[in-house]
């Protein structure tokens, strides 16, 4: 899967939280927490679900 990819089965708010904040591309992904990722503007609990997928999907998940 390509981080593109992922980032088409967001929501509009969570793409742009995530523009934002420099993440564009698994690794940066994976480097934050649950915690710090839900303290973004516009991400919210409906996020995490996908998230947690597509980082499952390429052999990685978030920091704990």
């Amino acid at each position: 899967m390509k981080y593109k990819d992922f980032l088409n089965k967001l929501s509009n708010p969570a793409r742009r939280a995530l523009e934002y904040e420099g993440v564009n591309n698994f690794e940066k992904l994976a480097a934050l927490s649950k915690k710090e990722l839900l303290s973004m503007h516009g991400i919210g609990p409906k996020s995490l679900p996908v998230i947690n997928e597509c980082l499952n999907y390429v052999g990685m998940k978030l920091r704990d």
